[in-house]
């Protein structure tokens, strides 16, 4: 029979091969949709890839600007206006608006002018007692305007720079200056002897005014004034109280007074700075004293914002910050905070920025450097004038900068210093916030008022997503693997048919609500019933392998009428009665073991327990992470080929022989990463934490307290951001700190995959 009566044929004798025709057509088509597949599927998993970097980039892009560094750039400079031959410069302030600034000179005249081109607008002059010559200068925080002039007789005169604001018809705004005398143009009288004021220190609040001073015999003095108007005629009467300080070695240089009136400073010239309390001026007392420098003198002085840091700089360069710490008796001590970096010439002056804890320094060679207390960093240094730099000041929005040198010559710079207060160490170091007695981690972006001082440490955000990851996985990876391996290997496919999709749909529970239930009623019921959780977690394991021992103990002939596969249906009773044995005991177990309490115990013995707690957050989170973990661990169990199973069990292996020798190392590559894509669930979960931790970020690993993750504390706070302040940008920076942390596990899992997957990839 020759080879083509061979071919297959159709009922009227066709052949059924294509022709070559044919083929070579259905080779085109073969060939094309392999192609699209391949480079469809290629240009997708591109494009996946510079999706994840196009997030890399953006999030960069809002990050960077807080790592710039700071710019100073000299606009105008022209003569100081106003101040004329044989006056000295005391004092610069710009207004809110950048539009005015204005000079104080030693001869009490105050000249207002425009910033752009220095022209006058306008010039006021303080009143003076007869025959008194003015002796001293001081100003109070720059955010009152607040200043005063000293005598030789003992008299002071108080004034306050305002801004009247008006938008005439068919103009601009228009900014007026205008003195005001809270106490009247009247001087007043600060020392009944009429002994010369030496150094004045001054401070005003809405708590009121005080005023210090060391006179020309070395008397230390403080008053305060109150203010007391009559609402009928509008008289204005002044009420003073004095009180003498205790006095020390040496004379005074500088004098500061905190807005709360409870701390004095006075510097002298041995390169100490004095330290008195008078929150109670019927006896003010001495608290002591620390040495700034042991080679010169505290050449300037000044408060921050907030007035509870001291900022010291010396006449050998040295700038260094202070301020009072409680210590164990309950004593504010003046206490050595940071130092900056150091000058080559003495300290000129130093000026504060208006709401935050920045401040610019000038020393005797022109050189200008900008600093910031929180962050403890050196945000700029260059040389501004030839010759020393006598007089600066800052605008409130900290958007430019008057230079004044000893030729009174001004220079009008613009100031480009948006983010000081952020640097590596405010960020993951240990920072010595204001009103803290040792440095901290801390995490407290906003406040009520502006002397607020931002603490905005990630390390507590950090720390506190890993600790939530930590015990929802410790929760849920014992119980999703285990389940895993039962219910692929030894479960019926009938049951199994039922079990596997009813923990898949758990995972398409809103996570809103797991973390709403968490926290109203999960949250509640385990601080009432703390010994039922504890025991459920160590009674209900013994419970099944007592169940499952008995089990064994039972004659055969009842264990077979049980269908194989399906024994776990008779544990629904155990774990039903075990659950509620535990719940029903836990109020008598409290009274006999815990006085009635263990909350309570828990807190007489040291631990510190939180209603929404990362107990709470396990059981809650690792409820939502199981069915992700029990999917993928399922399925890598379930697709172990039959062969080497059965070639196991042939050789004479029990099942769980099988299982632990051959099952678990083919699946372990399906499991470690069905274990990976848990943990990154319950890395970036947002809504159960947000619920049910109470948001405290603290650094511990405490389960019994809460915590604040990086994914809740952006959604918690981006919200509350102004767009493109340090705050918004920080929590960019979580966000990037998340991804990274994300990206960084996933890639050593990856790299634990591969490894796994080379050792057991040949069973």
């Amino acid at each position: 029979m020759n080879e083509m009566s061979q071919l297959p044929t159709s009922g009227q004798g066709r052949s059924l091969l294509p022709t070559p025709e044919q083929r070579e057509r259905l080779r085109r088509k073969r060939t094309l949709k392999d192609n699209f597949s391949r480079y469809g599927i290629g240009a997708a998993g591109i494009g996946v890839v510079i999706a994840l970097g196009m997030i890399f980039v953006y999030l960069f892009s809002e990050v960077m600007p807080l790592f710039k560094s700071a710019q100073v750039s000299t606009e105008q400079t022209y003569a100081i206006p106003g101040l004329e031959d044989g006056e000295s410069l005391e004092h610069l302030t710009i207004d809110r608006y950048d539009t005015l600034g204005a000079s104080f000179t030693d001869t009490g005249r105050i000249t207002f002018f425009d910033l752009d081109g220095g022209a006058l607008r306008s010039s006021f002059e303080m009143p003076r007692p007869d025959g008194a010559t003015r002796s001293v200068f001081a100003t109070a925080f720059a955010t009152t305007g607040a200043f005063a002039y000293g005598y030789d007789n003992g008299a002071i005169s108080l004034g306050q720079v305002d801004y009247a604001i008006t938008y005439p018809t068919g103009s601009l705004r228009h900014i007026e200056p205008e003195l005001k005398f809270p106490f009247g143009e009247e001087p007043l009288i600060l020392d009944d002897e009429g002994r010369a004021i030496n150094v004045l220190g001054l401070q005003v609040s809405d708590r009121g005014t005080y005023a210090a001073a060391e006179l020309e015999d070395g008397t230390l003095m403080v008053t305060s004034f109150d203010r007391q108007e009559n609402i009928m005629t509008g008289a204005v009467t002044v009420e003073q109280t004095t009180a003498e300080l205790p006095g020390f070695e040496g004379r005074a240089r500088q004098i500061l007074i905190d807005n709360r009136y409870r701390h004095l400073y006075v510097s002298d010239d041995a390169g100490y700075i004095h330290h008195y309390n008078i929150g109670n001026l019927s006896n003010p007392r001495y608290l002591g004293a620390v040495q700034v420098t042991d080679s010169g003198y505290v050449s300037e002085m000044t408060y921050l914002n907030g007035t509870v840091s001291v900022i010291a700089g010396t006449s050998d360069g040295q700038v260094r910050q202070y301020f009072p710490v409680r210590d164990a008796q309950n004593q504010y001590d003046l206490t050595h905070i940071r130092d900056f970096a150091r000058y080559d010439a003495p300290i000129t002056h130093i000026a504060v920025e208006h709401m935050r804890r920045g401040f610019l320094v000038g020393d005797e060679l022109g050189n200008l450097g900008i600093h910031h207390s929180t962050a403890g960093a050196d945000v700029f240094d260059a040389p501004m004038t030839e010759g020393p730099l006598t007089r600066i000041a800052i605008s409130p929005v900290n958007s430019l900068a008057l230079f004044a040198d000893e030729n009174h010559q001004l220079q009008v710079a613009s100031v480009n210093n948006a983010h000081p207060g952020i640097s590596f160490s405010s960020l993951w170091q240990k920072v010595w916030y204001e009103g803290s007695s040792q440095p901290r981690y801390v995490w407290q972006s906003t406040a009520g008022g502006d002397e607020y001082e931002p603490k905005m440490s990630l390390m507590p955000l950090t720390l506190g997503t890993l600790k939530a990851a930590f015990y929802a996985m410790l929760f849920a990876t014992p119980l999703a693997l285990m389940g895993a391996i039962y219910t692929a290997y030894f479960m019926s496919p009938k049951l199994r048919g039922k079990v596997k999709p009813t923990i898949e749909v758990m995972e398409a529970l809103p996570t809103v609500i797991l973390g709403f239930l968490a926290g109203l009623w999960l949250a509640p019921f385990v601080e009432n019933r703390l010994p039922a959780v504890f025991s459920i977690l160590i009674l209900m394991p013994i419970a099944m392998l007592v169940f499952a021992y008995l089990w064994s103990r039972l004659p055969e002939r009842l264990r077979t009428r049980v269908p194989d596969g399906w024994e776990a249906v008779l544990l629904m009773p155990i774990i039903i009665f075990v659950g509620w044995a535990c719940v029903t005991a836990s109020p008598y177990v409290e009274i006999m073991f815990f006085d009635g309490s263990m909350r309570q115990w828990l807190t007489d013995n040291g631990f510190t327990y939180d209603q929404r707690n990362a107990l709470v957050v396990g059981i809650a989170m690792g409820f939502a992470v199981i069915p992700t973990i029990f999917s993928i661990a399922e399925d890598a169990v379930f697709t172990v080929p039959n062969h080497l199973t059965q070639g196991s069990l042939a050789l004479g292996a029990t099942r769980w022989q099988t299982v632990v020798g051959v099952v678990l190392p083919t699946a372990s590559v399906g499991m470690f990463s069905a274990v990976m894509m848990g943990f990154g669930r319950a890395v970036g979960e947002t809504m159960i934490v947000l619920m049910a931790t109470g948001n405290s970020p603290i650094m511990n690993f405490n389960i019994f307290e809460g915590m604040r993750t990086l994914s809740a504390n952006i959604a918690v706070e981006m919200t509350e951001a102004a767009v493109g302040s340090s705050h918004f940008r920080v929590l960019f920076l979580a966000a990037l700190v998340l991804l990274g942390m994300t990206f960084l596990v996933n890639t050593l899992a990856e790299i634990i995959r591969q490894r796994l997957r080379n050792r057991y990839g040949n069973l």
